[in-house]
């Protein structure tokens, strides 16, 4: 029985909870209200919270938790994400100091983890996971922490299995809620590893939507044009640097900055993590192992991560654009003195959404969405790429909303604007009202809240499940088409879903219909489809442009 808590057992607890999770991720992800295959609740979980497994055991308990919560705070991905990290960092704040702990204060850190939590969400609602970690942790007592895990854990079940009556939207997709699932999970995972059920620790998830990157693109006669994404994590050496923790991480950047691009490079306890785009990726590692060694490496071709591709560009549709590929940027001055006023960050999915973004004027275009969600880390290293005194993000997602917040709140190199965009076609004609020319940033976000308000974006996706919701039925296999967290029909064909949907919603009251194609609708069903609501809505103007998303056949947004 576990009466005190050290730092190596509560890793051990971590690695053991995101095990568990591991092993019941694609289940927690099916518990989507929608029914369609784009859950990935279970993925960001997962992710985040491997994000602080690889902290250090040295130290006290207090300091390997605050190392920990550090590590999810950067890797949270989706909402659920941010909040699972927001609950370890309250933890930590619980355990500020101690070396060790007995169940009774790790249980009033507990507390402090629910309250942090809650702390994440503007307007918390009740019946999602904020309220079986509340409900869970209430019970949370005993002698010793397996008597207060199953305590807990024993609550958080009643609890998750009363989410459906305080969330109608559960009840009427007949799921429980997917976060509370997955804070169960992982609890359970804690307490197994309490009681000496070990498992291998599981690697993060890896997003089984990105594309695989096409090798041909760099043959035996082609030039290096663009260099390597280069990612690691370096575990700083005391026979290297001395106390790690008061190592001097400028120095690192500083050099970065000197031999490479696009350098993102920051210290959580005695790990350095670094993002640089270099020609030379040997003579950075090398020149890195003087501070210490590695944990983990990543190096990419950059050329294989841009593809040429036609597309229309959705405000010019009689000119048709070739996606220009990236080129890679010469060496500069420093960050500071070569500040742009304002750049814009955008996220989304498939080759031809992100080549719009992109012709819309927009800087960077994080690759993600639904089932993709990227981190906070991800936005961070995008807003150092981005390098301008002001930026707006668009998250064009409501699960990426908090994780785009986050990030802002880290990051003190800019002022970052995040705007309330939950869809891509939204984000998409907010993003191209962005008036770079504008010396007020208030006016620009105020013009971008509009155009967001004005958008009504419909998406249509093939269900994965029987279902009946907002007054339709849904047959596995069917289309349905939904906008604005309702479903608004259920057809046999994506054709005639997206048509009654668009008509449901008055085209005719609007001048512009974008319809993005996604990729599995074949080219002349959509052009079909654009001839009938050019037919249907003559005053309408209907451009249809190559979107190539996952998850959405079709994304049409009203404007």
């Amino acid at each position: 029985m576990t009466e005190t808590l050290t730092s190596e057992r509560y890793l051990q607890m971590l690695r053991q909870g995101a095990a568990r999770l591991e092993a019941h991720r694609t289940a927690i992800n099916d518990l989507n209200v929608f029914p369609i295959p784009d859950g990935d609740t279970g993925d960001n979980m997962h992710m985040t919270l491997c994000g602080g497994t690889a902290a250090p055991a040295t130290g006290g308990l207090g300091e390997t938790a605050r190392a920990a919560s550090q590590g999810m705070l950067l890797g949270a991905r989706g909402n659920s994400g941010v909040i699972l990290s927001r609950f370890f960092a309250g933890i930590a704040k619980g355990l500020d100091g101690v070396r060790t702990a007995d169940p009774q204060a790790f249980c009033l850190a507990l507390d402090e983890g629910v309250r942090s939590a809650y702390g994440a969400v503007s307007d918390p609602v009740e019946g999602t996971m904020l309220t079986v970690l509340r409900e869970g942790v209430a019970h949370a007592e005993g002698a010793t922490y397996e008597a207060a895990f199953k305590a807990m854990i024993e609550e958080m079940k009643a609890s998750l299995d009363r989410t459906p009556e305080l969330l109608p939207v559960l009840k009427d997709a007949g799921v429980v809620d997917s976060g509370g699932a997955g804070v169960l999970c992982i609890m359970e995972g804690m307490l197994d590893a309490l009681e000496g059920r070990l498992s291998e620790a599981s690697a993060p998830a890896v997003a089984t939507s990105r594309p695989a990157a096409d090798l041909d693109r760099f043959g035996p006669d082609s030039e290096l044009t663009f260099g390597y994404c280069t990612e690691f994590l370096l575990r700083l050496q005391t026979a290297k640097v001395g106390d790690p923790e008061q190592f001097d991480v400028t120095q690192v950047r500083e050099w970065l900055d000197r031999v490479g691009e696009s350098v993102v490079c920051f210290r959580e306890g005695s790990i350095v993590k670094v993002h640089v785009h270099t020609r030379t990726p040997g003579d950075i590692l090398s020149h890195a192992q003087r501070w210490g060694e590695f944990l983990t490496v990543k190096i990419e071709n950059m050329t294989l991560q841009h593809s040429g591709v036609t597309i229309r560009n959705p405000f010019s549709p009689t000119r048709a654009v070739e996606a220009a590929t990236p080129v890679a940027a010469a060496p500069e001055e420093p960050f500071t003195q070569r500040q742009r006023r304002y750049a814009v960050v955008a996220v989304a999915s498939g080759e031809g959404l992100i080549q719009a973004f992109r012709d819309a004027g927009v800087e960077e275009v994080i690759e993600g969405g639904q089932t993709m969600n990227p981190s906070a880390a991800d936005f961070l290293a995008a807003f150092d790429r981005a390098q301008a005194g002001t930026l707006f993000v668009f998250p064009n997602n409501s699960n990426i909303l908090l994780t785009a917040r986050q990030a802002a709140s880290l990051y003190d190199k800019a002022e970052v604007i995040v705007l309330p965009s939950k869809d891509v076609g939204a984000g998409y004609l907010a993003a191209a009202s962005v008036d770079r020319s504008c010396k007020d940033p208030a006016g620009i976000r105020t013009a971008a809240e509009a155009a967001i308000a004005s958008a009504v974006t419909v998406h249509v996706s093939r269900a994965n499940r029987n279902a009946r919701m907002d007054g339709v039925t849904v047959h596995e296999g069917d289309f349905i088409a939904y906008g604005h967290d309702r479903i608004l029909c259920a057809c046999a064909r994506r054709h005639e879903a997206a048509l009654q949907a668009v008509q449901a919603l008055s085209i005719a009251d609007h001048d512009v219909a974008l319809v993005f194609r996604g990729q599995d609708p074949p080219a002349e069903e959509a052009e079909q489809l654009v001839s009938e609501l050019q037919a249907r809505c003559p005053r309408t103007e209907v451009i249809l442009s190559e979107g190539g998303q996952p998850i959405h056949d079709y994304i049409i947004t009203l404007c």
